[in-house]
């Protein structure tokens, strides 16, 4: 189990990259359902889309006549076209999120992906802990995002890790990106274990970014070495859980790790009992775990 000042190191690092957002938010309504959160200057923005959104002081609306998935869906394509050439978004990615009451749930509209966090909407993401047992301990597999990625280039992250598309099941989500990141074959990535769901809600720069992120183990030998095919992974490291922890903790260089997979992995040192969890990394997780 790693010191007490690693801890804590881990816990403070955690604790301000995933602070609750503190910038007001107006939310983004469907028949009274909150189905996105946006900053009051990007509120002003969409009030010049006068055909698409009706912006009060207090909220945002979609027009009365977008009155179907697929209509809101459609106004939110040009609307998010508009905004990428004003550069208002991160790289278009030319992939769409189905934003709706819950995640199998009829959507009230799809979003293009780089729009997500402008418009605060809630996206799902799968990751994957690849742990490989040397003696009696484990060992866990990094991967090195490419330097041309649009979000966190060139930072550590988990061995698996995407958003959910629209259309995609949970587990095919998790299939897909295994194969793509980690070049996984799809058995083993079938039987991964599913861990439970980490919420984020934090500030960026682009937006509200708030994911749940359903997390898997993924069980491995030593002669799985993953193989990256779809050139967004450049490196690919396997450490002890103690070094997993150090590299959670660094705030700066460049092995740092993203946010969310740094509470990833938190979670899964606590679980295997490399972390205390009663100490200070385990308050934040559970602090993340309690937000609504």
């Amino acid at each position: 189990m790693i010191d007490a000042t690693l801890d804590a190191a881990i816990a403070r690092r955690l604790a301000t990259l995933l602070a609750p957002p503190r910038i007001r938010q107006l939310p983004l309504r469907i028949h009274g359902a909150v189905a996105g959160s946006i900053a009051p200057e990007r509120a002003a923005r969409l009030a010049r889309f006068d055909a698409v959104f009706a912006v009060a002081a207090d909220d945002v609306a979609f027009a009365p006549s977008l009155d179907s998935s697929d209509a809101r869906s459609d106004a939110l394509a040009r609307v998010a076209r508009t905004l990428a050439t004003e550069g208002a978004l991160s790289p278009w990615r030319d992939e769409r999120y189905a934003v709706g009451p819950a995640f199998d749930a009829p959507p009230w509209f799809l979003l293009e992906r780089a729009a997500a966090r402008y418009f605060g909407i809630h996206s799902w993401a799968v990751h994957g802990n690849g742990l490989v047992p040397d003696g009696g301990e484990l060992r866990m597999w990094f991967a090195r995002r490419s330097p041309t990625k649009a979000i966190d280039p060139g930072m550590l992250d988990n061995l698996v890790g995407g958003g959910v598309p629209a259309g995609f099941r949970l587990r095919d989500a998790f299939v897909k990106e295994a194969w793509e990141e980690a070049g996984l074959r799809a058995a083993v990535a079938w039987a991964a274990t599913p861990v439970g769901t980490l919420p984020i809600v934090r500030d960026t720069d682009g937006g509200l970014f708030r994911e749940s992120i359903v997390v898997y183990d993924i069980a491995l030998n030593r002669d799985d070495i993953p193989a990256n095919q779809d050139g967004e992974a450049v490196e690919h490291r396997c450490v002890s859980l103690t070094d997993a922890a150090r590299l959670i903790a660094l705030t700066e260089g460049s092995d740092q790790v993203t946010p969310e997979a740094s509470l990833v992995v938190l979670d899964a040192l606590v679980r295997h009992g490399a972390v205390d969890p009663e100490g200070a990394a385990a308050r934040v997780l559970r602090s993340m775990r309690a937000t609504p």
